[in-house]
């Protein structure tokens, strides 16, 4: 038993141990020969004092009883030869029960033989949660709640010592280990062999399984050494060290003597060479320095993942270790910290020489791109004569023929490895997007994106292919081409955790353009924070965006000096087009075109240094049109889609947006054609702009004089916005019953979502007053007493 702590059978022991006791206890069975082999804190002692309740037990000592019946022996790994020579006599004695406690090690040979003569063996196992439940309620007077048991099940292993130990220290708030639970291991830790304590912080470090390690940590046989480990009862049953042993090693064990032991460790690592990525984690999170430990910090970081190399790196440098600090400014770079990277790498475009200068250029044009800053990231890659990367940002800001220059040059900047590949194809993809080839422009950018996926795990990249190609599948009316190819990406690691944000920001606007509000408010949501320049531009975008579909005007109002503010911090580029577009039509709503005007001006100068290429102005002359419908300027609008019209020829999609643009004006004029108007929206929702065409049948419905038309359009809307009959799902109908119609259904559907009466009306193509009408009747017919009583039922009825 451990001092001070009484550990009650009841509660140590499992059932069957018990029972297995009792029946001792009873007589009910003949002379027992049983050996209890487990480490300490197991209950071996709990067990013993059970049984020595039974008639004529008793505890082993030198010159027992003549009258025994049962020799209780505990410890035995300690006893010396006399002992076991008399243990070997009462094993041979027939009328004499005899139980051994012991621990695995130390295995003296004469517990060997007395082992051998045994019959048989109780187990004991670690506690479960409800027999950790039991304890500790028998420990503190109380139930302590579940996330209690928790912490303690996951602290101890289970390991009954380890869970006494900590009992009596807590209390039903209780979230972390107390700090005089770990004090209590005092007397534990400072009685371990030296060996047994290089041992365990070998384990803690993840290397206690390796024999090898241990043979040159330990003075004798490694082999005896972990199990002496093992007996202490400080490993769980896995051979891992408990959280809360792990602590009191930590904590207990002089910093000099721990050090020591890391340190010959990591010699040990060095010289054998090999994985090194767990170990320096289990050093760093020791807080361990010196030379040997520095050296295992750098050699890890080459093979760590970005942010963890971030780490070693620092405490490599900070042991005064050598750092390859353009690794270095990479790693930054990849995990996100641009600033740090940029400074880094900008110092070494000062000192450094050669290929290292060279290489810091890469990292900085990389941390400038995704800060915005493309033409200067253009120039720095041209300058490090990274002709492909330099190419896509020179387009990227106007500079045609530079690009054209750049691209031509890459083909003698290296080996032709499947990296440089793909950069050189997503490079003349773009090219050819500019020059107007666009559906043989977006299939080089599709493959560049399929070539780097084996590749491109954690490459710094200022964009990716995939996000190149989404973009382009966007401008051009492939969008679900988007989806896919950014999923790839992101399951492939292209780009590292810096890109990952990229792909799903370019992957929630395909999902806003088709319709789907909800999926791109999740993703958006998931995000992250904080944000490079770059993507906080789409993010603020996509929020726009969003709100704006959602006839959410308050939404729209609130986000609107977020967006401005991003326009302000990003200069414009050819990249940066789709939200410039959603900025464009929000200026119009809130009433501040003026002060977006000059962003809008930069953007169509540039369009125009690049020949007003169809594949980049479509889109935003689509946009720009509804910002002048909605400015009230026709004559504007008429611009818009004169340009829209122009570019027809350019393909399917182009054709689809510029009859759309037309019938718009129509529309907008009292000239609303049905049979126009649904072609035209119809052709709109094929290119995967679905929500601008329901919107367009909707308002022309809403502006035709002919009820039949008006009914023909809107209900054309609502197929093209997923609310038709056929989109309705029977199951939740079948819950309502036959008391709602299908619009009532409907209704209810969109007011347990959130909505307002006027959002519920914008999406089904009717009045708010209309929506508050089908209410009073839903309320009539289900007998509802109240409006929460209606939302009630309507929410236990739909299931939400």
């Amino acid at each position: 038993m451990i001092p001070g702590h009484p550990q009650p059978s009841e509660l140590v022991l499992d059932e069957p141990t018990r029972r297995l006791c009792a029946s001792i206890t009873a007589g009910e069975t003949g002379p027992v020969r049983l050996a209890v082999i487990a480490p300490g804190g197991y209950g071996k002692s709990a067990l013993l004092d059970l049984l020595a309740t039974a008639e004529g037990a008793e505890r082993h000592r030198r010159g027992r009883s003549a009258g025994a019946r049962l020799l209780l022996v505990d410890d035995a790994h300690l006893l010396g030869d006399d002992d076991f020579a008399e243990l070997a006599e009462v094993a041979l004695d027939d009328r004499v029960g005899l139980v051994v406690a012991a621990r695995p090690r130390p295995r003296p040979a004469g517990l060997t033989a007395l082992l051998g003569r045994l019959r048989g063996q109780i187990a004991l196992r670690p506690f479960d949660r409800e027999r950790v439940r039991r304890c500790l309620a028998a420990a503190t007077g109380a139930a302590l709640p579940d996330a209690v048991v928790d912490l303690v099940l996951h602290q101890t292993g289970g390991i009954p010592g380890l869970v006494h130990r900590l009992a009596p220290h807590l209390r039903p708030d209780t979230a972390t280990v107390p700090a005089g639970a770990i004090e209590d291991f005092r007397f534990d830790v400072d009685r371990l062999a030296p060996d047994t304590v290089r041992v365990l912080i070998a384990v803690q470090a993840g290397v206690g399984g390796d024999a090898e390690l241990l043979a040159g940590l330990v003075s004798g046989p490694a082999g005896e050494a972990a199990e002496e480990a093992r007996a202490t009862g400080l490993l769980g049953p896995d051979g891992s060290v408990p959280p809360l042993a792990a602590a009191a090693l930590r904590e207990l064990v002089p910093a000099d003597q721990r050090d020591s032991v890391l340190g010959a460790l990591a010699d040990l690592q060095l010289r054998r060479g090999g994985a090194l990525l767990d170990f320096a984690g289990a050093l760093l999170a020791a807080g361990t320095s010196g030379g040997s430990a520095a050296a295992v910090y750098a050699a890890a970081a080459e093979q760590a993942d970005p942010a963890l190399a971030v780490r070693l790196h620092e405490a490599a440098a900070d042991a005064g270790h050598p750092v390859d600090e353009v690794r270095r400014a990479e790693a930054e770079a990849l995990s996100g910290a641009l600033d740090s990277a940029l400074r880094r790498a900008d110092a070494l475009l000062a000192t450094a020489g050669g290929e290292r200068r060279a290489a810091a250029a890469g990292v900085a044009a990389a941390a400038l791109a995704h800060r915005g800053q493309l033409a200067r990231s253009a120039e720095l890659y041209q300058w490090s004569g990274q002709g492909a990367l330099a190419a896509i940002g020179l387009v990227g800001v106007g500079r045609l023929t530079d690009a054209r220059a750049a691209l031509d040059r890459a083909a003698t900047d290296g080996p032709p490895t499947l990296l440089a590949g793909a950069v050189s194809s997503a490079a003349r993809g773009i090219l050819a997007s500019v020059d107007g080839s666009g559906p043989a422009a977006l299939s080089t950018v599709v493959r560049a994106a399929e070539m780097l996926e084996p590749v491109g795990h954690d490459v710094l990249l200022p964009d990716s292919p995939a996000a190149l190609g989404a973009l382009l599948a966007l401008h051009t009316g492939a969008g679900a081409l988007a989806e896919p190819l950014l999923e790839r990406a992101t399951a492939a690691r292209v780009g590292g955790a810096l890109l990952a944000t990229r792909h799903r920001l370019l992957g929630a606007w395909s999902a806003m353009v088709r319709g789907d509000g909800t999926e791109a408010t999740a993703a958006l949501s998931e995000a992250g924070t904080p944000l490079s320049p770059r993507d906080w531009l789409f993010a603020v975008g996509l929020a726009v965006g969003t709100a704006r579909r959602g006839s959410d005007l308050a939404a729209l109002r609130r986000t609107w000096e977020q967006a401005y503010e991003a326009v302000v911090r990003h200069p414009v580029d050819l990249f940066t087009l789709l939200p410039l577009g959603e900025f464009a039509v929000a200026a119009a709503r809130v009433g501040d075109r003026e002060r977006f005007a000059p962003h809008l001006d930069q953007a169509w100068d540039l369009l125009h240094q690049l020949g007003d290429p169809p594949a980049w102005t479509t889109m935003l002359h689509w946009s720009c049109l509804h910002a002048e419908i909605i400015a009230e300027h026709p004559a504007a609008a008429d611009d818009h889609a004169a340009a829209l019209a122009a570019n027809a020829t350019a393909g399917p999609f182009h054709a689809a947006v510029a009859s759309a643009a037309s019938c718009w004006r129509h529309v907008l004029d009292g000239e609303v054609d049905p049979v126009t108007v649904e072609a035209a929206a119809r052709g709109l929702h094929a290119v995967g702009l679905c929500w601008d065409a329901a919107r367009l049948a909707g308002q022309a419905a809403i502006r035709t004089s002919d009820r039949k038309a008006m009914l023909s359009l809107l209900d054309c809307a609502r197929m093209l916005q997923g609310q038709g009959t056929a989109g309705q799902p029977q199951e939740e109908a079948d819950r309502v019953g036959a008391r709602l119609s299908e619009r009532e259904l409907q209704v209810a559907t969109l007011v347990v979502e959130g909505l307002t009466y006027k959002q519920i009306g914008d999406r089904l193509f009717i009045s708010a007053k209309t929506v508050e009408h089908h209410m009073a009747r839903m309320r009539a017919r289900l007998g509802a007493t109240s409006r929460s009583d209606l939302l009630s039922r309507l929410r236990t009825a739909l299931d939400r």
